[in-house]
């Protein structure tokens, strides 16, 4: 099994109500395809960075999940079937993002003279 991440953005102007019921189908969709989910966030609504269909902003949608190559393709698939997505994109990890272990530097504190 394989680590992926997804982002997908939602029509802003969907109801609070809507927009979480698009979230839990997609998050159906990886549960019925076999993914075990790790993280799943709302990010909130936030600016575009150029306009996508006619919106200058979007609903962000975070995912992080495990899962085999073929569930990718499925996710995707139900994106593009969603007319209130937006803008999608899903990758590939090579490994898990480290966690910060306590007692260590961030990253912006370790180029600084004290």
């Amino acid at each position: 099994m394989q680590l992926y991440e997804s982002i997908f953005v939602i029509r802003p102007s969907l109801s609070d109500e809507d927009t979480n019921q698009i979230i839990e189908k997609m998050k159906g969709v990886l549960e019925k395809s076999g993914a075990s989910l790790l993280k799943l966030e709302n990010w909130g609504k936030k600016k575009l960075a150029y306009e996508v269909k006619r919106e200058r902003k979007g609903t962000f949608v975070y995912v992080n999940f495990k899962s085999e190559g073929s569930v990718v393709s499925e996710l995707e698939r139900s994106y593009r079937l969603e007319d209130s997505v937006i803008k999608f994109l899903t990758v590939r990890l090579e490994q898990e993002a480290p966690t910060p272990q306590a007692g260590e530097a961030k990253e912006s504190d370790r180029g600084r003279v004290q």
